[in-house]
């Protein structure tokens, strides 16, 4: 990449350190934990507040405006698209592609490249996902609504960046393992839900298109394994591939996902930081200040006057409600109980069997994920309508819930053996100082 001379004069210098220096203090603040939660919160009411106001039809407007080329070339391609689909397919793509980084990074060099390390929280995401699952198609079949268990899947999300904002506003003085354990969970829960999507809501797959994708993802791991990586030749590749899976039937935030896990996590050609922390560092302001909270106004606007309301009877929305705020608690909790009990697995040092259970509301914060697989679950509005109002609700639910739980762990008493390891934890991290510590 080039960069233009700077201007010469006394005044040069002056001029363009503020302007550094402000764009530097609002990319931190807008990658901060707490800030990505609020701006997911401020997004999503913002849109349930148009869509229930006199202007709804302003918003239902702009969210079903179409944008996109009928074709490009001999190729048809399916690229008109409303707003609101280039939001959850477009979008939330770049959001996926840093989960993918974030992936990578752990598996490499982070809380996944250890079995051991990361087998407690990697069990404790199967459960926390088979509980809910099971919850909600209890609840649907009991209630005679079979056309509603194609839905099975959307309790069973975790939104990464809500949960860890809830964690690092009201866990502040807990031991940083307990955020680790969090976010090693959530990590595990949306490369399942990613899984989930690719196989069992991929409709009239197209074999040829997805292995041209997956040499146009092949290329992009090429370049950017590259001594030098150039964004001008890496991001025409990258939207090649996205339009070529999106095109192959699969759902096109796998895209994301696979250029994400083409980003070498291990320092390369004498570099100071891996590619992953360096990508990661670049994208996460644009997927978490503009991608995220986008995505979440095109797909929280549910309009309840004008006998919307009547969506709140549906089985649908007490399946996901259980499912998210009872069945992640009841399955990170009994998972981590049988495996540490059962197995030769353990918490990590500092972690106490009580805090699994803010841990285990936080991870009931489906929102960004389980919104996703709503639009992929539900032709109908009607449906669609009564599972994003469960969504919200529930997220909205555990997230309280999560707060006072957090703060009631962390104004008890410790012990220098929490996880009952019979060894000292010494902890000396804690989530507020740390938090700190890496954002300054």
């Amino acid at each position: 990449m080039t960069h233009a001379p700077l201007p010469s004069g006394p005044s040069a210098a002056p001029s363009a350190a503020p302007a550094s220096s402000w764009r530097a203090r609002l990319r931190r603040w807008v990658s901060r934990e707490t800030t990505g939660g609020a701006l997911l919160i401020g997004a999503a009411a913002l849109a349930l507040l148009w869509a229930n106001s006199p202007w709804r039809d302003a918003y239902t407007a702009l969210s079903e405006t179409v944008v996109g080329p009928a074709s490009l070339g001999p190729l048809p391609l399916h690229l008109d698209l409303t707003l609101g689909a280039w939001a959850a397919d477009g979008l939330l793509a770049i959001f996926f592609f840093v989960v993918g980084v974030e992936l990578k990074q752990e598996f490499v060099a982070g809380s996944l490249r250890s079995p051991r390390q990361a087998g407690v929280p990697m069990l404790a995401a199967v459960g926390g996902m088979a509980v809910p699952a099971l919850i909600f198609a209890a609840v649907v079949l009991l209630a005679g609504d079979d056309g509603a268990l194609h839905g099975w899947a959307i309790p069973t999300a975790t939104d990464i960046a809500f949960a860890l904002a809830v964690l690092a506003v009201f866990g502040r003085g807990l031991p940083v393992a307990i955020r680790t354990f969090l976010l090693t969970l959530a990590v595990v829960d949306d490369l399942l839900a990613i899984v989930v999507i690719a196989v069992f809501y991929t409709a009239d797959l197209r074999v040829g298109l997805l292995g041209l994708a997956l040499v146009a993802v092949a290329l992009f791991a090429v370049l950017v394994r590259a001594r030098r990586t150039r964004w001008w030749l890496l991001l025409p590749v990258a939207v090649v591939a996205w339009v070529l899976v999106h095109e192959s039937g699969v759902h096109a935030t796998i895209a994301g996902v696979l250029l994400g896990f083409t980003v070498p996590a291990i320092a390369v050609h004498g570099e100071a930081e891996s590619r992953t922390h360096r990508f990661e560092h670049t994208l996460r302001p644009f997927s978490q200040g503009v991608a995220l909270p986008v995505f979440a106004f095109f797909a929280a606007g549910v309009t309840f006057v004008g006998g919307g309301t009547e969506v709140l009877g549906q089985p649908v929305v007490l399946a996901i409600v259980l499912g998210l705020v009872v069945g992640k608690l009841a399955g990170v909790l009994g998972t981590t109980a049988l495996v540490t009990r059962l197995t030769p697995l353990r918490l990590a040092p500092g972690i106490g069997v009580r805090d699994l259970f803010p841990v285990g509301l936080l991870g009931g914060i489906g929102f960004t994920v389980s919104l996703l697989i709503t639009e992929l679950s539900f032709p109908d509005s009607t449906h669609t309508d009564g599972a994003k109002i469960a969504v919200l609700a529930a997220s909205t639910i555990a997230a309280a819930l999560a707060g006072v739980a957090l703060r009631w762990d962390a104004r008890r008493a410790r012990t220098n053996d929490m996880n009952l390891d019979d060894l000292p934890d010494d902890v000396t991290d804690l989530i507020g100082d740390e938090k700190d510590r890496l954002e300054h």
